[in-house]
C-alpha cells in the first residue's frame, strides 16, 4: 500500500511476505486451545486467516463484515492532499456523524463493532481472535473506554496495530447494553 493513500474498505492486496510472517508469529503466539477466529472479508485480512488456518488448522476462521475497515466512499484509492483541506475539515466538523466521501460515518462503523464486540462477549470463549484493520482496533479501544459516547476528533485514539501487529483486550469491562 502506498503512503498518503486513503485505504478503508478498498480492498487492496498484502504483500504475500508479510502476511506469510505475519501468520507464522500469530500461529506460535495463540494458546495451543482452539480458539474462535473472525476477521474481515476484505483480501488483506482473509489472506492473512487463510494463512493463519494453513499453520493451525484447528482453527476455523468465519468472515464478519461488521470487522471490515471504514468505508470512505468517493475518498477510497485517493491522496489525502488530493482529497482537499475543505473536505477533510467538514468531517472533523462533525467526526461521529459526517460521512466521509459519501461512505460511512465513524457513528455506523461505532455500532457495527460494537455489535460484534458483544457477540463475542456473548460466546463465553476465554479468548477470541480477530483479523482486522486499524480503524476496527481504533474502534474497540474507544469503545472499551467510553461505550456510550461519541469522540470528538481531538478525542479519536491514533495509535493502532501496525499490519501483522497484534494487541490483546480484555472485553470484559464492555456495556452490555
Amino acid at each position: 500500500m502506498e503512503r498518503g493513500v486513503c485505504y478503508g474498505s478498498l480492498d487492496v492486496a498484502a504483500d504475500a511476505r508479510a502476511t506469510a510472517d505475519a501468520a507464522s508469529r500469530l500461529a506460535r503466539a495463540l494458546p495451543a486451545t482452539t480458539l474462535p477466529v473472525r476477521h474481515s472479508p476484505l483480501g488483506r485480512c482473509a489472506e492473512l486467516a487463510r494463512s493463519l488456518q494453513a499453520l493451525r488448522s484447528d482453527l476455523c476462521p468465519q468472515p464478519d463484515a461488521r470487522l471490515v475497515e471504514m468505508d470512505f466512499g468517493t475518498w477510497e484509492g485517493r491522496s489525502w492532499d488530493g482529497i482537499g483541506r475543505a473536505a477533510v475539515d467538514a468531517w472533523m466538523a462533525d467526526f461521529p456523524g459526517h460521512a466521509p466521501g459519501d461512505g460511512e460515518s465513524l457513528e455506523r462503523m461505532l455500532a457495527r463493532v460494537q455489535a460484534a464486540l458483544r457477540e463475542a462477549r456473548a460466546m463465553g470463549a476465554a479468548d477470541v481472535v480477530w483479523i482486522t484493520h486499524a480503524g476496527v482496533a481504533r474502534c474497540v479501544h474507544w469503545l472499551l473506554e467510553h461505550p456510550s459516547r461519541a469522540p470528538r476528533a481531538d478525542e479519536w485514539p491514533l495509535d493502532a496495530p501496525g499490519y501483522g501487529a497484534w494487541e490483546c483486550c480484555e472485553i470484559g469491562s464492555l456495556d452490555p447494553a
